[in-house]
């Protein structure tokens, strides 16, 4: 039992060893060749901004995804899990920096504050 088990890790450990690798190049040749392409094809013509290569365009990619998306997990869904009272101590120190008479935005109602 012992003898299959150590021909199994024999073939397994080695071809993940080369496949890594492997798959990490194909990931940073698709994703960054992704980017490098839009951004090759949008904002050079528009905005007169220097081309990119395939590697710009993957840290482009990984900082898009640090910045607004996270990798994997519930991303940008925060305020989801938060009580409501912790929603209100939030939306007391956004609203800090108002006038006492202004109104603030509430969630429930959508985000539109009435003035009277």
């Amino acid at each position: 039992m012992k003898f299959k088990r150590f021909w199994k890790w024999q073939y397994i450990v080695p071809a993940a060893i080369v496949a890594a690798p492997i798959l990490l190049a194909l990931v940073v040749v698709l994703f960054g060749g992704i980017v490098m392409l839009l951004w090759n094809w949008l904002l050079p013509p528009l905005f007169d901004v220097p081309r990119i290569d395939v590697w710009q365009g993957f840290g482009l990619f990984l900082l898009g995804r640090l910045l607004f998306g996270g990798f994997g997990g519930h991303g940008g869904g925060h305020s989801r899990s938060m009580t409501p009272e912790e929603r209100e101590r939030m939306r007391r120190r956004f609203c800090r920096g108002r006038k006492e008479d202004e109104p603030a935005a509430s969630l429930d109602d959508g985000g539109s504050a009435q003035s009277g």
